[in-house]
């Protein structure tokens, strides 16, 4: 404990709520259908909140991209995979991607072969906001929330008719042309209907390292090689509503994406993979619902069907233009899941409601490759799985100022076909189902209309991916269909308090990890059919992980003048994560302190000045080889934007982004962006 308290005041900073934009949205501009359970309060406007971070905030300080907008939040931290996939990620206290699922709209985004998802590829200038569920994941929200998770919630029209439209030019360290982002939508909300369409495209036709980056053989500074990126989303929505209780709405989100996977500076050109990414698509149709049933009792329910779509190059060099040597390979996914759910609430007596709730979902994943250099395609290998879960939770109200939350989930995957294709032969992996029980409960107590506590226990799973129980990692590991689902105890104490200018709100967590996967060194035999063996070095996944995660957060907001607000979060986190095959083994990608801290200064009623900054200590990183662990990744990004309403339909700004010109890393020989700029315009009818 006491290490928590000192980190917390070490890492203290402090966070504001100040006027909310021109732009902003009514309250319910958030698509209500599509939210999941979170349980710190909702803030306004641009303050940053414990769980929810709002369009708003995401315009002022511009961050474009999940992975970037996620990052304003305490306790949540983006990185880099590095490597040659060059992912962006998001950990949630410590808990990786495969540990706190995302969602767009409460309809699951997974990926049956690894659920590799580069949250760089998230768009967020076209949502209402982003909510994240740290430690307590509600069962009703679905399988798989071990450490939390993340949701996209798109925007729903709050007029007769409304339009938006905004647009960012993206500039470069010598403020040439880096790229563009743009965004808009149009709706309309009658008395028993809405529909809107949205659309957003980010085009980054390159990034420039900092000026202090020393050139390597590999990158010769300046523009960074490889950089290019592309990705658009377009979100239709149509809804009924009879009344004012019931709810019926049908959804089709689309994205598409492109990218280049810049190489490391450090590594020697032997060792370095030139990947690209031609398309990179997801798409999803959803039909939510929620329908009273008398005064007791409310149906709610959801139906999606989701495609994936990926094509994963790989050259020759770093050229891209040859695919002639053994390297060179296309590597095709063609992915598709369908499913849905029913969640029945009853109020069977004056404050207390029991929800009661099933899952159903099947992933199909079929894939196949072109190997080089002969150009030959391998047939299609098809996996398919079904996913279960059956959820029970009560609310009950103990009294006017105490709440008790608890709930129950059963969970299990049916696995119904694995294929794989090796030495020009199919091969079928066994088919081994697993299950696992989470149960979970809160309790809230509110002893004014300005003060809150709580208290949390939350014991999850999360299942193992096609990927970890069967891949063979280019040869490089064997397969283990018993792998066993992974499991944390999430412990949390803590509240808020508004007392005058200032608000406050904080909380320190505990994570035991029990059957962590790990790939731990194996020694293979293999054997011919004339009885010769040989012995080969490979790696094979284990549930022998387990450590601990924990730490604090602490956010306050002030409103020193009508014209002047601060604020900020800071987050401490220690991670204590042991593989007992790779003693040398240490936890990457989350720094032990991280705080946001930035002020809203409006010398005059329409224009805003917004200083910021993103604040990390070093992080643990590997190097290509994984033989060696360092620290790595300390770092102040300043930023800086100035708004001016022209009028109440149109704001124009500039601004920058790393205005230091810092040169850092968060992954081992894969620096950040340098010094850049922008200037936009956002109208709105």
């Amino acid at each position: 404990m006491r290490t928590i308290v000192a980190g917390l005041l070490v890492s203290s900073a402090i966070v504001a709520a100040p006027p909310v934009l021109a732009q902003a949205q009514d309250n319910d501009a958030a698509f209500g259908l599509g939210q999941i359970v979170v349980t710190a309060p909702k803030v306004e406007g641009v303050a940053i909140g414990g769980d929810t971070l709002s369009s708003d905030a995401i315009f002022a300080f511009d961050r474009q991209r999940l992975d970037d907008a996620v990052n304003l939040i305490p306790g949540v931290t983006a990185s880099n995979t590095g490597g040659s996939r060059n992912e962006r990620l998001i950990l949630v206290r410590g808990f990786n991607r495969f540990q706190a699922p995302l969602s767009i709209d409460g309809v699951c985004v997974f990926l049956p072969a690894d659920n590799r998802l580069d949250y760089g590829r998230f768009l967020t200038s076209d949502i209402a906001e982003v909510q994240v569920a740290k430690g307590y994941a509600s069962v009703l929200d679905g399988p798989d929330g071990m450490g939390g998770a993340i949701n996209l919630v798109t925007r729903k029209p709050t007029r007769p008719i409304e339009a938006q439209v905004q647009a960012t030019l993206n500039l470069g360290r010598a403020v040439d042309y880096a790229g563009y982002n743009v965004a808009g939508l149009i709706g309309t909300r009658q008395d028993k209907y809405y529909a809107q369409a949205s659309y957003a495209r980010n085009d980054t036709d390159h990034w420039d390292l900092a000026g202090g980056f020393v050139p390597t053989p590999s990158e010769n500074g300046g523009r960074r090689n490889l950089s290019a990126a592309r990705d658009w989303r377009v979100n239709l929505k149509a809804g009924f509503t009879p009344n004012v209780t019931d709810e019926y709405s049908i959804s089709y989100t689309k994205q598409s994406g492109m990218k280049l996977a810049p190489l490391s500076t450090t590594d020697p050109a032997a060792i370095q993979r030139a990947w690209t990414w031609p398309y990179w698509d997801i798409s999803s149709v959803y039909f939510l619902s929620t329908t009273a049933l008398g005064e007791m009792a409310t149906l709610k329910t959801k139906i999606y069907y989701n495609q994936f779509d990926n094509l994963l190059s790989a050259w020759d060099d770093a050229s891209e233009t040859t695919q002639t040597r053994p390297r060179a390979f296309n590597s095709f996914y063609h992915d598709k899941a369908w499913g849905g759910s029913a969640q029945l609430d009853l109020r069977p007596l004056p404050g207390d409601t029991l929800s009661l709730a099933a899952f159903y979902r099947r992933d199909k994943h079929v894939e196949f490759q072109q190997s080089f250099p002969g150009g030959g395609f391998e047939p299609p290998q098809t996996s398919i799985e079904d996913g279960y879960s059956i959820a029970l939770q009560n609310i009950a109200e103990l009294a006017p100022a105490l709440t008790f939350t608890a709930g129950i989930s059963y969970d299990w995957k049916d696995l119904r076909r694995a294929e794989d294709y090796a030495n020009n032969a199919f091969v079928f992996y066994p088919l081994v189902n697993h299950s696992a029980l989470n149960g979970q409960g809160r309790l809230s107590w509110k002893p004014s209309e300005t003060s809150e506590l709580h208290a949390s226990i939350s014991d999850r799973t999360r299942f193992p991916t096609l990927f970890e129980r069967f891949s063979s990692r280019f040869g490089g590991a064997v397969s283990n269909a018993n792998l066993r689902p992974e499991r944390a105890v999430n412990y949390e104490i803590g509240g808020s308090r508004r007392f005058g200018i200032w608000r406050a709100e904080g909380a320190i967590f505990y994570s035991h990890l029990t059957d962590v996967i790990v790939a731990e060194p194996f020694i293979f035999t293999s054997c011919t059919p004339a009885g010769v063996c040989t012995q080969n070095p490979v790696t094979k996944s284990f549930n022998l992980g387990r450590g601990n995660f924990y730490g604090g957060e602490l956010s306050v907001t002030a409103q020193l003048l009508p014209g002047l607000a601060i604020g900020g979060n800071s987050t401490y986190t220690h991670r204590d994560l042991r593989d007992p095959g790779v003693p040398i083994f240490r936890p990457t990608d989350v720094p032990t302190h991280k705080a946001f801290i930035y002020a809203d200064w409006s010398p005059v009623a329409a224009v805003h000045v917004r200083p910021s900054a993103d604040i990390a200590s070093d992080r643990w990183t590997v190097n290509t080889a994984g033989t060696a662990y360092f620290r790595t990744g300390n770092y102040v990004d300043v930023g800086l934007a100035a708004d001016w309403d022209v009028s109440r339909r149109l704001t124009i700004g500039v601004g920058a982004r790393n205005l230091l010109d810092r040169n850092y890393q968060l992954a081992a020989g894969y620096p950040e962006p340098g010094r850049s700029f922008f200037a936009r315009v956002a109208a709105r009818y």
